[in-house]
């Protein structure tokens, strides 16, 4: 697995998800090393995160840090090369004799000639998730301007509104040539894929949703002081607090919204000002950042989850969060939230803030409804987006791959 981010040196789902792939593979006896770029993550984060060591025998993670910290990144996120790593990554793939070399978020890791390295195996199956959107944005958003969604790219206007230099190879052949390198080209959602499309990249695709291990489920945890200290009904908030995420529709409901609580739980570069917008509302409570074996609790406990992001989500682990623990969702019509709720039947979609109230209203008076839409949601779960139904398609996909390079 080569990733810029990995658990705990991440920030979003993209890492998680890849870890929950690392456990699960290496659990059915698979060998899995890890390749991931520290000096990424300490461009965005001041702190080292709590460290945790991988216990399984099974996963080898090499956390790629070299001696002029930041400025390795930054010289992939230019040349869209390893620069600084380039020699340890080769010497790892080299050395590995791998089955299986699946990459995710390189942006900052190897760049676009990463996917052209020797892997020291020829028969190696190459594969690449796009849990974002880097390869047709430079941002990897697609958010624009740090205000909307991107409907019509300015990429170098963009870029440089956001502080970062522009990426002048997105403008030569490099990213096609590099892509021809891969077996099998995966996203999370039918959405990315047309949304990968419609930005201009034509390679095709296959759709293989993400997933969320049921034994993350099945334990009972009770609940934290925090959950308690809410003792009316109370509708949840999950994830990282940017705008993106359109926490702030939420907030501004729920300033009128007062027959329920409103609890959110995250932190973020948005926090403040979200806090800010709910001063003064005695049912809008901040909790902070949960480990997801305490969040089960609080996904269990809420009238329903609100997604409220106004931003492509390519996928949306908070829904399949909130179905495993058999609690609707109620999602904005943006980005892959609503086909995630019309597969399962598993929640509501709204369209603006005189919907959201009345997705919110209707769940709210209607306990039988709830649970209801929460059940239909957990079915769809466990026939979907569970681990086995994963790596079922997981595997599938590498031995169609396989035997395509046999026939070729």
């Amino acid at each position: 697995m080569i990733t810029t981010f990995y658990p705990p040196y991440n920030f979003g789902g993209d890492g998680i998800f890849v870890q929950r792939l690392v456990h699960a593979l290496a659990a059915q006896g698979h060998h899995v090393t890890v390749i991931h770029c520290v000096d990424a993550y300490h461009m965005a984060a001041d702190h080292e995160p709590h460290l945790v060591r991988e216990d399984n025998p099974n996963i080898e993670v090499h956390a790629l840090q070299s001696g002029v910290g930041i400025l390795s990144p930054l010289i992939t996120h230019q040349f869209a090369i390893p620069g600084l790593k380039g020699a340890s990554i080769r010497r790892i793939l080299q050395q590995g004799n791998f089955d299986v070399v699946h990459y995710h978020n390189v942006s900052l890791v190897g760049g676009a000639s990463v996917l052209g390295f020797d892997t020291g195996s020829s028969d190696a199956v190459k594969l690449y998730t796009a849990h974002e959107y880097w390869l047709v944005c430079p941002l990897s958003t697609l958010w624009k301007h740090g205000e909307s969604p991107c409907k019509e790219k300015s990429c170098t206007g963009c870029t440089l509104r956001a502080g970062k230099p522009p990426q002048w190879w997105r403008y030569t052949g490099l990213l096609k040539r590099q892509l021809s390198h891969l077996d099998a080209l995966l996203a999370p959602s039918q959405f990315a894929i047309d949304k990968h499309r419609e930005m201009g990249l034509d390679n095709a695709f296959i759709h293989l949703p993400n997933f969320l291990p049921l034994a993350n489920n099945e334990e009972h945890v009770e609940p934290s002081v925090a959950i308690e200290s809410l003792t009316r009904p109370y509708f949840l908030l999950v994830g990282r607090l940017e705008k993106s995420k359109g926490f702030q529709d939420a907030i501004a409901l729920f300033k009128r919204f007062t027959e329920a609580d409103l609890a959110i739980v995250g932190t973020g570069p948005y926090e403040q000002e979200l806090q800010a917008m709910a001063e003064g509302c005695d049912n809008i409570h901040f909790f902070g950042k949960r480990q997801y074996r305490e969040l089960t609790a609080w996904y269990r406990g809420a009238v329903a989850v609100i997604v409220p992001s106004i931003w492509y989500e390519p996928f949306g682990l908070i829904v399949i969060e909130a179905y495993a623990q058999k609690t609707p969702v109620i999602v904005n019509r943006a980005g892959a939230l609503p086909e995630l709720v019309q597969a399962s039947g598993g929640g509501m979609v709204y369209d603006d803030q005189a919907g959201l109230r009345e997705a919110a209203q209707a769940l709210l008076s209607s306990p039988d409804s709830r649970c209801e839409l929460g059940e239909r949601g957990h079915q769809a779960y466990l026939e979907t987006w569970t681990e086995e139904q994963h790596l079922a398609q997981y595997f599938h996909i590498i031995d169609e791959a396989r035997a395509r390079r046999q026939r070729d």
